[in-house]
């Protein structure tokens, strides 16, 4: 587990989305620009954008996702590299479990690169299972996708209330 102090919030101003689209650039091959961020962000939406804060850095890592009745979809999740390997996604999608919980999310759902070994570990180690596979889903490098299902998310989850900041 992450020994860094962290904050635990959701996107609030251009300062924190300008952090969020430069995370992203860094961090994946079809990054969404800031201009894709924010049209998601304007209302009325389902889209939420929550960040964990480090001491010194104003988004050290954030999961973009969407709300839907009793459904988390988990969009992205990104970690600065130089923070990586910390614990830091752990934390942050416990914390994002924990919050959407309290709304009555009861289901949570992703998609992620096959070969993307860490994070399949951390999302299986939170309770995700793979339900289906997207062929060639995803492009530079093509591969295919898994979608992961959570289907258990409730207040007395452990998977859910451990770990938040």
């Amino acid at each position: 587990m992450t020994l860094l102090p962290v904050t635990f919030d959701r996107l609030a101003g251009d300062d924190d989305l300008a952090a969020v689209a430069a995370l992203e650039a860094a961090s994946f091959t079809n990054p969404w620009t800031r201009e894709m961020l924010a049209k998601e962000l304007a209302p009325p939406s389902a889209a939420r954008v929550y960040l964990l804060r480090t001491p010194g850095v104003r988004v050290a890592a954030f999961c973009s996702c969407w709300v839907f009745a009793d459904e988390l979809h988990i969009n992205t999740i990104a970690v600065r590299a130089d923070l990586r390997r910390q614990g830091l996604g752990r934390v942050l999608m416990q914390s994002v479990l924990a919050d959407v919980t309290r709304d009555g999310v009861t289901r949570a759902t992703l998609e992620v690169r096959r070969s993307n070994e860490a994070a399949l570990a951390l999302y299986r180690s939170l309770g995700f299972t793979v339900s289906a596979v997207r062929p060639r889903y995803y492009t530079q490098p093509e591969e295919d996708a898994l979608i992961l299902w959570r289907e258990t998310t409730t207040p007395d989850d452990p998977h859910a209330a451990a770990g938040r900041p």
